[in-house]
């Protein structure tokens, strides 16, 4: 009996160590100290440089878009280039078969022979009657008879062959040849479709695909931030005062090109209340095709931003919020509007908060209005 009561109590003790041995772990692993209060990481806010980025929708447009259009009338005979393709000035598109003009080709020629044969034929008149008339054989009256035939010949020959150059000019017309370098459109008239020189649709169209243009709107509110940002008394002078302009593919790569915004429209679309910008692209590879569409990226610089962590800052019914740590070592909860920075981590405060102020960057969730802290920078 005497032992299973020291057994028993030396049980006891061993589980009232155990407890105390805890107890002191938990502690020891940053548990509220007296008063419940807890450590939390605070950081001062202070101004760097920072740079910012402004996104625009944006279409793609070549330089000269150029509609190709038949100027005869007649069957496609061959398309020599397919949809998408790269051409050269001068190379040949299409093939318009319209025998027509080449008959026309054949009768001016022949038209050539006959009116020489008479032009000829005129001037032998000319050259006999003129020593009859010096001899006094004939009258004055045959020679200048003669002489007025062979006028008419000639100018039945200039004739000739003003018709001659009309025949070749429309047979000319039967090849299509690019005007520009560039990127073949759409062809809707496939070989033997029947076209016009006043159809409405083009045969294609050629995109040049040297520089492109990037047309993107903005609205008032961002036209005065810009005329804000940049020297200069109008906007075309503030605009060559702009960097250089990124453009974001559609996949969200950037392209390897840089741009520079050169011209804006001088009204307002009274339906949108928006202003059209252009900027203009390399595109050397083609890689930009007219149509197609993107994001220009506007850089802007920043020589003050206070910049804070992402972390330390949370949203309530689409606002957003921060810690202010104030002198007596309690929190309070204030509205700040910021821009997300480029790396995703970061925000630049624009209202709310001041350089100097002190903010909690770790463990926001379990913050309240009031609560005292240990902050540790």
């Amino acid at each position: 009996m005497k032992c299973y009561n020291y057994c028993y109590g030396y049980m006891w003790m061993l589980m009232a160590g155990v407890l105390l041995t805890s107890c002191g772990e938990k502690k020891k692993a940053g548990m509220p100290g007296a008063g419940g209060v807890k450590d939390y990481k605070v950081q001062t806010v202070t101004a760097g440089k920072a740079v910012l980025y402004t996104d625009f929708p944006a279409t793609i447009q070549g330089q000269q878009v150029v509609e190709i259009r038949p100027k005869i009338d007649g069957f496609v005979e061959k398309v020599f280039v397919d949809e998408g393709a790269t051409v050269k000035k001068g190379q040949v598109l299409f093939r318009i078969s319209n025998p027509m003009y080449e008959q026309e080709l054949r009768t001016a020629e022949a038209g050539i022979k006959t009116a020489q044969a008479e032009v000829s034929t005129a001037e032998m008149q000319v050259n006999k009657v003129r020593p009859l008339v010096e001899k006094d054989i004939i009258s004055k009256y045959e020679l200048e008879s003669a002489e007025y035939s062979l006028q008419a010949k000639k100018a039945a020959l200039a004739q000739a062959n003003a018709t001659l150059a009309n025949a070749r000019t429309n047979v000319g017309y039967t090849t299509i040849t690019s005007p520009v370098n560039g990127v073949i459109g759409t062809i809707p008239n496939k070989v033997g479709a029947l076209v016009s020189a006043s159809s409405a649709q083009p045969l294609t169209t050629v995109s040049q695909s040297g520089d492109v243009y990037a047309y993107f709107s903005v609205n008032e509110k961002q036209l005065l931030a810009v005329s804000r940002m940049y020297k200069g008394a109008t906007i075309q002078e503030k605009l060559k005062s702009a960097p250089h302009v990124l453009f974001i593919l559609p996949d969200g790569e950037t392209y390897d090109q840089e741009g520079k915004i050169e011209t804006a429209s001088g009204l307002v679309t009274s339906e949108t209340g928006s202003v059209q910008f252009r900027a203009t692209y390399p595109n050397p590879l083609g890689i930009l095709r007219s149509g197609g569409s993107g994001t220009v990226r506007i850089p802007r610089e920043m020589d003050s931003a206070l910049v804070i962590p992402q972390v330390a800052t949370y949203d309530l019914q689409g606002k957003r919020f921060a810690w202010q740590l104030k002198p007596d070592t309690t929190v309070a909860s204030v509205p700040i509007t910021v821009r997300a920075t480029p790396d995703g981590k970061s925000f630049v405060v624009e209202e709310g908060l001041k350089q100097g102020d002190v903010i909690v960057v770790e463990g926001i969730t379990d913050l309240k209005d009031g609560a005292k802290i240990r902050p540790k920078q």
